[in-house]
């Protein structure tokens, strides 16, 4: 699809950050998701997250793989440096230019099927090595670039538009990621921004791996009796399924409750999904209870929401390697290339 940049009209009065610019400076390209599409309030989120940082543009990284939620990288950050990837293949790209320049600010977007299918092993690995990145996991479900197909993130009983049922346990990334070591866990709603850009905020300042897994309903492929989110475990559907080519217009779908506090989300299609945030005094430095907690709240039918966990002591990828804070393409080519003797002396250690 063909996205078109937005106007940029000069605000004079619009609020500025310690850089001096505006909200619309951190703006990207017109989105051509479905109306509606909670993809697009996360793009917001990301975008005023990076504002409130007074992050200058040309110092971040975004990084995307293929889909729907990987598309969102052209709507946020006109002025940034970018990367599309191929299916599955970000976390490496990420890596990649993490360790050629760790002085920039790195955002990768996925989704549920980039991330835990094709891309589940890069996925891991990016958390095993504790690259300095933020992760934001666009969870909805279902291959919705591809028409709606189950993911690996669907719920066991999911039904699909054409009457298919899901048989296969899903992979939840916040306990794959507690399990595997990441050293930033939380989860979010794409309709709670004023949860999501402070998760967000608090992702981009970590040293490290963070991962926000972002519930963000489809509009267009779990309109239909049976169908259920990723995660939710408390979905009743009754309505009719809509054409997979006709998008109906609909309302962003929003929440706002307190800490502690659990709330029922109406979605598009007529079912609900339950959230719950983080009680004030919970705790998200414990790895075993976070993960108890996303475990016990999942079996009671919650999907628990807020920062799970953070781990401050450990060193990122950078610090491990002991890479310099220089950028590569700034090092003269002697520096780089050491010469063919040198290399010999090198390739002699392994004979």
């Amino acid at each position: 699809m063909t996205s078109f940049a937005k106007p940029i009209i000069d605000l004079k009065n619009a609020p500025r950050n310690a850089l001096g610019l505006t909200r619309q400076d951190y703006e990207g390209a017109m989105s051509t998701l479905c109306a509606g599409c909670g993809h697009d309030s996360i793009t917001a989120s990301m975008a005023r997250a990076f504002f409130n940082l007074s992050i200058e543009p040309y110092r971040a990284v975004k990084v995307s793989g293929i889909g729907c939620s990987s598309k969102t990288t052209a709507y946020f950050l006109r002025e940034s440096h970018g990367n599309n990837t191929v299916h599955g293949r970000m976390p490496s790209v990420a890596t990649g230019a993490a360790v050629a320049n760790t002085g920039l600010t790195y955002i990768g977007v996925s989704g549920d099927g980039d991330s835990l299918s094709i891309g589940l092993g890069q996925f891991a690995h990016a958390m095993r090595r504790n690259v300095n990145m933020l992760y934001v996991l666009e969870n909805n479900g279902v291959y919705g670039l591809t028409k709606g197909q189950f993911s690996a993130s669907a719920d066991i009983g999911s039904v699909s538009k054409k009457g298919e049922v899901n048989e296969l346990p899903p992979i939840d990334p916040v306990t794959l990621a507690l399990s595997l070591g990441a050293t930033f866990v939380a989860r979010g709603f794409s309709g709670d921004r004023e949860q999501l850009v402070p998760l967000i905020e608090a992702g981009l300042k970590h040293n490290g791996f963070g991962l926000i897994d972002v519930i963000s309903p489809c509009v267009s492929f779990n309109d239909h009796p049976g169908s259920t989110k990723s995660y939710a475990h408390t979905f009743k559907y009754y309505h009719p399924a809509v054409h997979a080519d006709y998008v109906p217009m609909a309302e962003e779908i929003k929440a706002s409750y307190d800490a502690g506090e659990a709330v029922s989300v109406k979605l598009h299609d007529g079912g609900a999904i339950v959230l719950r945030k983080l009680d004030a005094d919970y705790d998200p430095c414990d790895r075993a209870a976070a993960y108890a907690q996303v475990s016990e709240r999942a079996a009671r039918g919650e999907i628990i929401t807020g920062l799970l966990y953070v781990d401050e002591s450990r060193k990122d990828l950078a610090a491990l390697k002991k890479l310099p804070k220089r950028p590569l393409n700034t090092y003269p080519y002697a520096d780089l290339c050491p010469g063919a003797a040198t290399l010999a002396r090198v390739m002699d250690r392994y004979r």
